[in-house]
């Protein structure tokens, strides 16, 4: 199947997560059958300004392509000129835009799921960056600002109309952010509605949530965000599922124990360990969770983890506690 007219193998979307997936992430991921990778969100205002930050978010490998890479902004005329940065700076597959976010710094500027409270306006900002991009363009949103405003279906349709390849629907509003349940039920048989292909996701943590979400919707594609932190093989499952093979049974802590320090490896040999450290003390505890002895392993990470020297020494003592407990 294609996902902004480039052909997947697979149908698990990873999705953008901030301060999360990192190049060195995505690779980490990709392995596990991930179809498309997509970046953290890109400040269309940080590349035209020329920050430097931004700039980090434009790295991609060839190994994990195709990829994404996603821009946020609230202007036409500041996203296209972001686009020409992109398209003379980065090597990426797809352009996605960001219409989904809810958090409140970048929704107060306009942008973000911002936009779902002016599909007017959305329309013409979508044609204008379809028109000028040399990417195929896809764009993720929410099913609208709040429950009294749901216009997802009216969304799709316009971002048809405008050139879009590939639509993403997070089964939440704006307003419910990351809490409550998402709300499938509103987008049942979606995919009936449009010719562009549809991922869904929202609290995508085991196989049948994915199976669910993609049954209720009819999409081709799933995403999975937070499901997938610590879990790599939640990909793997999912795409099994749907091939109709096996599902591979989960992992013991001492498999779990190798994907950690797999990661950590290569987050600490791409930005170098000053910078991976703080970024592992949050990620890390995720591999362990569930677990006998899970709250012991979080508050040796996240409260002792400041080196390299830390790492190995947390790495023994989860190694010994898995052999223990065989």
């Amino acid at each position: 199947m294609k996902f902004g007219g480039i052909e997947l193998e697979g149908r698990v979307l990873l999705a953008p997560m901030a301060g999360v997936t990192n190049l060195s992430y995505r690779r980490f991921l990709k392995p596990f059958g991930v179809a498309l990778t997509v970046s953290e969100m890109i400040s269309d205002c940080g590349l035209v300004y020329g920050n430097k930050q931004t700039f980090e978010y434009l790295r991609t490998a060839e190994d994990e392509r195709p990829v994404a890479l996603q821009l946020f902004g609230s202007s036409l005329e500041s996203t296209v000129k972001a686009v020409e940065i992109l398209e003379k700076n980065a090597t990426y597959d797809i352009l996605d835009l960001n219409l989904g976010c809810p958090v409140y710094k970048v929704t107060k500027t306009g942008a973000g799921s911002a936009w779902l409270r002016r599909p007017d306006e959305l329309f013409e900002y979508l044609k204008g960056i379809c028109d000028v991009s040399k990417h195929p363009v896809t764009i993720k949103i929410r099913l609208g600002w709040d429950q009294e405003h749901i216009n997802v279906h009216e969304v799709v349709q316009l971002a048809e109309k405008a050139g879009v390849q590939g639509i993403t629907i997070h089964a939440r509003t704006t307003k419910q952010l990351y809490s409550g349940q998402p709300q499938y039920e509103l987008i049942r048989d979606i995919q009936k509605e449009t010719s562009v292909p549809i991922a869904v996701s929202g609290d995508i943590f085991t196989v049948g949530d994915a199976i669910k979400a993609m049954e209720i919707t009819g999409a081709h594609f799933v995403m999975v965000a937070r499901g997938a932190l610590g879990n790599p093989q939640l990909v793997s499952q999912i795409n099994e599922k749907l091939n109709g093979e096996p599902v591979e049974e989960a992992l013991p802590l001492s498999k779990q124990l190798e994907l950690a320090e797999q990661y950590a490896d290569m987050l600490i040999a791409d930005i170098g360990a000053h910078r991976a450290i703080p970024q592992l003390r949050g990620i890390l505890p995720h591999f362990f969770s569930g677990f006998p002895g899970y709250k012991k392993i979080r508050l040796s990470i996240t409260e002792s983890l400041k080196s390299e020297n830390d790492l190995e020494r947390i790495w023994a003592g989860i190694r010994a506690h898995a052999q223990f407990n065989c």
